[in-house]
């Protein structure tokens, strides 16, 4: 009986001794495996990583949000890959020191390639990624861009008012005359909005006197990443109208409003329909504000005469300096009633003139009749008359008459529409516009060289 005894419990002492022993046992005498399964796995995951960083590339290229647990995996597959490239140096030094006993430094190194190769297994098991990013909603170009703002004491003080008002109100109104930079105030309301992360989306759509609602509605939905499933106006605007509502902070520009408008039947929730819905509107008249029910309405007043006269010398290259050239400017400048639309056209399009072209330019002015309507259009007419009058050749064959006409063929669609440069080739030809151009591709051309002239 205790003979029994004892062998069993030797049994059982040696069967621990040899599961206990048998890893460090194999770091001994399958070296040559544990090394060949090391290689083949940490191989198969720069393979893989290969491949995951390859998809990756084209979802970003592709303007696709990479999902956080791919970007993880690939900053740990490329760690575990420098890590164990020590390892790897490791192996092809064993194999070069045959003077040496190399038992005690393969145990080592076997032990540690037998540690790394589940980790790296896992690392292969976790990377099935059926895919790697999404569609995200786009930010808007509008404030991706360059605005061009111009910092004056008008545009301070009504940026300033405009950030506090939407800290307490819900709709706020901006308002001047044309060309005095309310869009581009605008623009740059909405673009330090977003860079401060005060809203979790700005969204900016023009009116206009005609405004396409469907147009805008596309617009805003793509901002918010959002598909219409129905058709109908009143259906998209309920669409969106619910997709909004699921956004907490949003700011709404809504330029150039030219009448009383409801946003509702585009979809813009606002008001006890959402809270953190705030709408920033410009337009020219006042009463447009009052009508649209603002609690705040803001003017924006034209630039002072210093203001205009220092955009209207950088814009038009002149030295600063008492010359008779930039006598006579500052009465050119002072004709354009510190509208900055006018100073930038006029400017540019007198830039490089003799002082006999600035005279005549400054004449043109006083002789010119009062064709503008005050209240609406503030004086810009002028000035952009004299710009149109001012287009000059751009090349030996092409004539001011030629960009001209482009000019007024533009002018010919909607406010704010997308002109198709292979319409507007069809309407030049209709017009004889560039005679001298025999071929449609060198109409094209032309065509193409009057736009970027404009």
């Amino acid at each position: 009986m205790a003979e029994s005894l004892a062998s069993a419990a030797v049994e059982i002492v040696t069967n621990q001794a040899t599961e206990y022993a048998s890893p460090y046992l194999r770091y001994f005498f399958c070296y040559g495996q544990i090394v060949q399964d090391f290689k083949n796995r940490r191989k198969e995951l720069k393979l893989r990583k290969q491949r995951v960083k390859i998809r990756v590339d084209e979802a970003t290229r592709q303007n696709e949000v990479i999902y956080e647990d791919v970007q993880d995996w690939l900053r740990r597959a490329e760690q575990e890959l420098e890590e164990t490239q020590n390892l790897q140096d490791e192996i092809d030094r064993v194999k070069c020191f045959k003077w040496c006993p190399k038992w005690g430094w393969r145990y080592c190194l076997s032990k540690k390639l037998a540690e790394k190769t589940p980790i790296i297994s896992k690392l292969l098991e976790d990377s099935n990624f059926p895919q790697v990013g999404y569609r995200g909603s786009l930010q808007g170009i509008e404030f991706i861009t360059s605005t061009d703002f111009m910092d004056s004491e008008s545009s301070k003080s009504a940026f300033n008012q405009i950030l506090e008002a939407i800290k307490a109100d819900n709709m706020i109104g901006l308002y001047g005359m044309p060309g005095v930079g309310k869009t581009t105030l605008a623009k740059e309301v909405g673009k330090h909005a977003r860079d401060q992360k005060l809203f979790d989306k700005v969204v900016m759509f023009t009116m206009s006197q005609n405004p396409n609602i469907r147009t805008i509605q596309d617009k805003v939905a793509e901002m918010f990443g959002l598909n219409f499933q129905t058709n109908t106006k009143e259906g998209r605007a309920e669409e969106l109208f619910r997709s909004m509502q699921g956004v907490n902070k949003i700011l709404v520009i809504v330029d150039d409003l030219w009448e009383e408008f409801k946003l509702e039947s585009i979809g813009i929730p606002f008001g006890d329909e959402h809270k953190g819905c705030k709408i920033l509107l410009t337009t020219r008249q006042q009463q447009v504000c009052s009508k649209m029910k603002c609690q705040k309405e803001i003017q924006l007043g034209i630039l002072s005469k210093d203001e205009a006269w220092v955009l209207f010398r950088d814009q038009a290259g002149l030295e600063d300096d008492c010359s008779i050239l930039n006598e006579v400017a500052k009465e050119v400048a002072d004709e354009c009633k510190g509208l900055p639309l006018a100073i930038v056209t006029v400017a540019k399009a007198l830039k490089g003139e003799s002082l006999d072209g600035w005279k005549a330019a400054n004449q043109r002015f006083k002789d010119s009749r009062h064709v503008d309507n005050e209240e609406v259009l503030g004086g810009v007419l002028k000035p952009l008359k004299l710009s149109y009058d001012y287009l000059k050749k751009s090349n030996n064959q092409m004539t001011g008459n030629d960009i001209q006409m482009c000019f007024l063929l533009c002018s010919l669609f909607p406010e704010d529409a997308e002109i198709s440069i292979e319409l507007l080739i069809m309407c030049g030809i209709g017009v004889g516009l560039f005679p001298y151009a025999n071929s449609i591709e060198d109409k094209r051309n032309e065509i193409g060289i009057a736009l970027k002239k404009l």
